[in-house]
């Protein structure tokens, strides 16, 4: 119930001052948001877009569309650099193709709390500001997932028991750990996960506590093993021509709003970690929180060696965000 009231009072915090503008003309801007509409991400965007509505007078109405339905996973920041929708919501490591910067947040075990999530955004956040600007996207605010773990149909002891299973991939460093562990790598949207469980085309899945709700996971996998791998984050972006085109203080109040949503989406994840995690085991997933040895120090392995592969592809300037990180500092 603690948790209940925190997050309840968590998100009243995110409602902003108006603040007065002279009268300008409405503009109406779509936005495109990858979950599901309870999922807390997609309840951050929708306060986050009145929050934006009130500070302006009403002259800026952000429409929210929760659970990809206008735009797929891939398709959002192409949509957005296009100017097709103003704003969109995704998985920041689903750009990893692009660059490796996009994938940082998602190699295993290099971050694997909410601290150490904090430290590396805080280096790495202004290299994916100037990376996401080359395209025409300004990144607007993000938010983090609870950590990563795995879901599975089948008890697991050890990372041979992932052998040749169909392990769901969401990114391309997801696609290349399924391969070091022998896996096969199966990409399923979020929105078909359950249905590919139920066809037999999915066997274990990587994904946070929060995910597994949203899908009732409890009717398509038996355990879940808390690894907490990663912390990986959704980022909100703006068409930056349309984002230039607002008046001066219309794009302080969307860049206001998003500081506060940014604030409140930390929160809301650390918050909701361990209530999501019991939540499961009260519909009868097995949760695991005391690892075994031998398959936390194979998913370790990998994680290292994943770390590594980033490194040599990444470029000098790109690892010496690693180095800050490590070295406790920033830019």
């Amino acid at each position: 119930m603690k948790t209940v009231h925190c997050v309840s009072a968590l998100c009243a915090l995110l409602v902003a001052l108006p603040v007065a503008f002279p009268v300008q003309s409405n503009e109406r801007w779509s936005m495109s948001v990858e979950q599901p509409a309870g999922n807390f991400i997609s309840r951050v965007a929708v306060d986050f877009a009145r929050n934006v509505r009130q500070a302006t007078q009403g002259h800026l109405d952000i429409r929210v569309h929760p659970n990809s339905a206008l735009y797929r996973r891939l398709d959002v920041k192409p949509a957005v650099s296009r100017g097709d929708i103003q704003l969109g919501d995704l998985f920041m490591s689903a750009l990893g193709n692009e660059d490796p910067i996009y994938e940082l947040d998602s190699l295993p075990f290099l971050a694997t709390d909410y601290e150490q999530a904090r430290k590396l955004w805080a280096v790495s956040r202004s290299a994916i500001e100037q990376r996401l600007l080359a395209d025409g996207v300004r990144l607007v605010y993000a938010v983090p997932w609870p950590a990563q773990s795995l879901f599975s149909d089948r008890p697991l002891q050890h990372v041979g028991d992932l052998r040749d299973l169909r392990f769901r991939s969401y990114n391309p460093t997801i696609s290349r750990l399924a391969h070091l562990l022998h896996a096969q790598p199966t990409t399923i949207n979020t929105e078909d996960v359950a249905q590919a469980f139920r066809d037999g085309k999915v066997d274990v899945m990587l994904t946070s506590s929060a995910t597994g709700m949203d899908l009732r996971a409890w009717d398509f996998v038996s355990h879940f093993y808390d690894v907490r791998a990663f912390i990986p984050k959704n980022i909100v972006i703006v068409n930056e021509r349309a984002f230039q085109r607002l008046p001066e203080a219309h794009r302080q109040a969307l860049l206001h709003a998003g500081e506060r949503a940014e604030r409140a989406g930390w929160e809301l994840s650390w918050a909701l970690t361990g209530y999501q995690t019991r939540m499961l085991a009260r519909r009868g997933i097995t949760v695991v929180q005391d690892i075994p040895p031998a398959l936390h120090q194979g998913l370790t392995e990998v994680g290292q060696t994943l770390t590594n592969e980033w490194l040599a592809r990444a470029g000098e300037d790109r690892a010496r965000i690693i180095d800050d990180y490590l070295e406790g500092g920033e830019h």
